[in-house]
């Protein structure tokens, strides 16, 4: 069994919306369904089919939190010491050596990336490029676009 790495936002995040699934979207769900039924013939029932899809994906999303809960190892970066390695949970300021532009990374988990927030996956290209490195290392991350150099300024763990 693999475990999945997140932050302890990450964690959080999941487990909010695990709660809202649970307390607010399947009640109404079955509510809707109840509804539908009442309708009559449920074989041309469209209102009733669409409850039933809806019922489908919210317990299929459902299954999927707990099962990363489950088998999360939430990280949290604030109590690990900095040896100075860009790691899980690490911020990243790097700095495109071609055209030097910066850039403010923070790796975290797959479920919680959002590159518009500078959240980047640990699977990303750039994230496993970094991993491991100190400040002022070049790193070549290779991309669909050619291999880009950068320079590691500043690896903070909050």
């Amino acid at each position: 069994m693999n475990l999945i790495p997140m932050t302890v936002r990450g964690a959080e995040k999941l487990r909010k919306e695990l709660k809202k699934l649970k307390s607010i979207k399947r009640p109404r769900i079955i509510t809707a369904i109840a509804e539908a039924r009442e309708h009559g013939d449920l074989k041309e029932n469209a209102e009733y089919h669409s409850a039933r899809e809806e019922q489908s994906f919210c317990e299929g999303r459902i299954k999927e939190i707990e099962s990363k809960l489950s088998n999360s190892q939430i990280i949290d970066i604030t109590k690990i010491s900095n040896d100075g390695r860009v790691i899980f949970g690490s911020t990243v300021e790097i700095l495109n050596i071609k055209n030097n532009e910066k850039f403010i990374y923070q790796i975290v988990g797959d479920d919680e990336s959002d590159f518009k927030k500078s959240l980047i996956s640990i699977n990303s290209p750039i994230a496993r490029g970094l991993i491991g490195k100190k400040n002022n290392d070049i790193v070549i991350i290779h991309t669909p676009g050619g291999d880009v150099k950068y320079k590691i300024l500043k690896i903070d763990y909050i």
